[in-house]
C-alpha cells in the first residue's frame, strides 16, 4: 500500500523559513519522480516542484523559484522542501504526490503552512 506522510508545516512570519518532509512507503521510491503541490483556500491545487528519481533533476513553478529547494534522500525514502523567504501568499496546505506506473496519483494528507505578514 502506497503511503505518503507530510510533516513540518506550521506558522511562520513573512521572510521566515520552513522545511517540509514527505515520508514515502509502498513503492520503490528511488525509481520515481515525486512532487510537491499546494492548495490555498478557495484556489485550485497547484504543482510547485518536482524531483526525478533517477538523476535528481528538479523543476519549480515560477512562484517559488529561487526561494524553495526540493531534495530527496532515497536511503530514507523521504523528500524535502526547504522553503525560504516565505510570503503570506505561500499560505496553503502542502501535499506530496507520487504518480505510479499505473498513472494513478497518490497523495499525502497534507501539512498546513501559514505565513503571517
Amino acid at each position: 500500500e502506497v503511503q505518503l506522510v507530510e510533516s513540518g508545516g506550521g506558522l511562520v512570519q513573512a521572510g521566515g523559513s520552513l522545511r517540509l518532509s514527505c515520508a514515502a512507503s509502498g513503492f520503490i521510491f528511488e525509481d520515481y519522480a515525486i512532487s510537491w503541490f499546494r492548495q490555498a483556500p478557495g484556489k485550485e491545487r497547484e504543482g510547485i516542484s518536482c524531483i526525478s528519481g533517477s538523476d535528481g533533476s528538479t523543476v519549480y513553478a515560477d512562484s517559488v523559484k529561487g526561494r524553495f529547494t526540493i531534495s530527496r534522500d532515497n536511503a530514507k525514502n523521504t523528500m524535502y522542501l526547504q522553503m525560504n523567504s516565505l510570503k503570506p501568499e505561500d499560505t496553503a496546505v502542502y501535499y506530496c504526490r507520487y504518480r505510479g506506473a499505473n498513472l494513478l496519483n497518490y497523495w499525502g494528507q497534507g501539512t498546513q503552512v501559514t505565513v503571517s505578514s
